[in-house]
């Protein structure tokens, strides 16, 4: 079956080919999402100010205007670099752990008029989808 773009991480596929591939929009859509919320502003060539950069709040303490801060970075790379989707929750969950984050989005794909959620832990280990 053919697919629209590679899905990340990298993953042998002997189905798709030589790598798992994204087979719909919805899934596209999802992965670009993924990779605003990890990309750390700066770290894009060309773009500077392309990346919400959630690895830097987490050693930041869980409190009401961190969790602010991130929710008006996300809304304001959103309609900046992803104006097809609205945000309408971020719930920043806080960890046990210091310098660990958990936070999920919900989202609708304009668009294609469906609904999605982007859940993501992060640690200084890096991140889980």
């Amino acid at each position: 079956m053919a697919g629209i773009s590679v899905a990340l991480p990298l993953q042998l596929d002997e189905n798709d080919g030589a790598y798992r591939l994204n087979k719909n929009l919805k899934d596209v859509v999802k992965q670009n999402f993924k990779m605003l919320l990890l990309t750390n502003p700066g770290e894009r060539m060309m773009d500077p100010d392309f990346g919400i950069g959630l690895e830097t709040f987490l050693f930041e303490p869980n409190e009401e205007s961190v969790q602010m801060q991130i929710s008006a970075r996300i809304e304001e790379q959103v309609q900046k670099y992803m104006p097809f989707i609205e945000v309408h929750d971020t719930y920043i969950i806080p960890e046990k752990d210091a310098g660990s984050l958990h936070i999920t989005i919900s989202y609708d794909v304009l668009p294609l008029g469906e609904a999605d959620i982007v859940t993501l832990s992060l640690s200084q280990n890096g991140a889980d989808f």
